[in-house]
This record gives structure tokens, sequence and C-alpha cells, in this order.
């Protein structure tokens, strides 16, 4: 039996074996995380940024970065996008993403792969999706200068937990080595590190604010086009701010 002939009893033990969902969806009437602590999630905040993706992908290109059950994946591909691919280091979000593509009907590839190897990929993306990964990774900045790299082709949709302030501050492109008043503004840039776990997560590591989630993008080449949601922003590829990239060289065609 195909997975498009599954019954929704059928759908319903599969999704109990793939178990635990991350990703709240519904798969020809089964949800996949119906308690989930935030509730219909991601589904909820995807409703609050929606408008700033095209209603029409036609002819785009979609890579999807740390993309779990792969909500954001799928939800471009209904959109009419030509090739959506999906990464992620999990192999459980994976099979996971797979059976929920296959219910859907939608053609979508995933593969097993770090952020910080998307060099191996050798293309780049009309859209980049990189939402809930930053803070989990041990190298943040490093996982953004490699993404504009090697697979940016225009735009990145972006998104962070942000943690403390929300006020950013005008930052002076210098100081003096006396000057350290602006560091213990809440509105100047900063990003608080997680020793052990947050959330019951230990790979929460970073929690940015606001001011260090923009200065992070402006300074790996990304220019800020849209804020819609206090977590998420719409970027546009530009220019670093200065020459130094990325740190060692992804595996892959530049």
């Amino acid at each position: 039996m195909t997975t498009g002939m599954l019954s929704r009893e059928e759908i319903r033990r599969r999704v109990d074996a793939l178990g635990p969902w991350f990703h709240n969806l519904d798969l020809r009437g089964v949800s996949t995380a119906p308690t989930h602590f935030l509730g219909d999630y991601p589904n909820v905040k995807w409703r609050r940024f929606a408008e700033i993706i095209p209603d029409d992908l036609t002819g785009k290109s979609v890579l999807d970065i740390g993309c779990n059950a792969g909500f954001y994946a799928m939800e471009m591909k209904r959109r009419g996008a030509d090739r959506v691919l999906g990464l992620d280091s999990d192999e459980d979000y994976l099979a996971q993403a797979r059976f929920a593509a296959d219910v859907n009907g939608l053609d979508i590839e995933f593969r097993k792969l770090s952020a910080y190897d998307v060099g191996q990929l050798g293309e780049r993306f009309d859209l980049v999706i990189f939402m809930g990964v930053l803070y989990h990774l041990r190298h943040p900045l490093l996982a953004l200068d490699l993404i504009r790299e090697y697979v940016v082709g225009d735009q990145l949709l972006f998104q962070s937990m942000q943690r403390g302030s929300s006020e950013v501050d005008e930052i002076a492109r210098n100081y003096d080595f006396w000057t350290t008043s602006p560091f213990d503004s809440p509105g100047y840039p900063r990003m608080h590190f997680i020793e052990h776990k947050y959330a019951d997560d230990p790979t929460n590591w970073w929690a940015p604010n606001r001011a260090c989630v923009e200065a992070m993008l402006r300074s790996a080449g990304f220019a800020i086009l849209a804020h819609p949601e206090e977590e998420v922003y719409l970027c546009r590829k530009v220019p670093r701010p200065q020459p130094d990239g990325p740190v060692y060289p992804a595996r892959g065609e530049k």
C-alpha cells in the first residue's frame, strides 16, 4: 500500500511510531503533535508572517536548513516552488519529514546535512530558510557566514529565539578602549551563553537579544528587508561590511 492510500488509522499508527514530533502537522486529519506546549506550532507562528513570502513561487528554488518535520518545506512546495530541499542533521526528523511529504503528495527532497556543510550542495537557492536553528549551534556566526557564502542566491528567511531586551541601540562604528558604558545598555547587541540546558534542551547554546540578531545578520552580509514578526526576518544577500568570510572553507564548490 502506498503512503497516499493509507487509512487514517494507519497514518495515526505511523505518526505514533515516528514520534515524538516537534512540528504539529495535519496529515489528512491526523495531528502529529496535538498537545504541543506552543499550541498549533509552527502554523500559529507561520500565520503571523506568511504574507511576506509570495503566494506563487513558480520557477523558484528553496532550501530549508534545519527542516525538522518539514512544515516550512511543505508550505513552500504548496506555493509552487519548483525545487525544495530540506536539510536536517537528525535522522528521526528526516523520517518524519519524508513521511509527511509523502502523505501530502508533495515532491520534496530531504537530506542529512549540517548547517556547517552546506557548501557540499554546490548550488544556490532563490530562498533559503534558516528558522529556529541559530541558537542550537555551537558556532552560530560561522553557520551564517557559510550559508551566505555558499547557498543563498537572493533571500534568507531567518528566525531565532530571542531573550533579553527588544531595544536596539544606535551603535557607533568605533569606541576607544576606555569607553565601556555601551556594553551595559539593554539595547547593545549581546548573546547569552547557556552552558548546560535551557527548556530541558542541551542544544540550546545561545540566547541572543534582538540587537544581536540584527547585528549578526548585517555582519554576515544580509540586509534586513522585513521584520514581520518579533523573531522573524526576511533578508537579502548583500556585500559583507568586512572582507572576512568564513574561518574555514566549506567542503564543496563555492
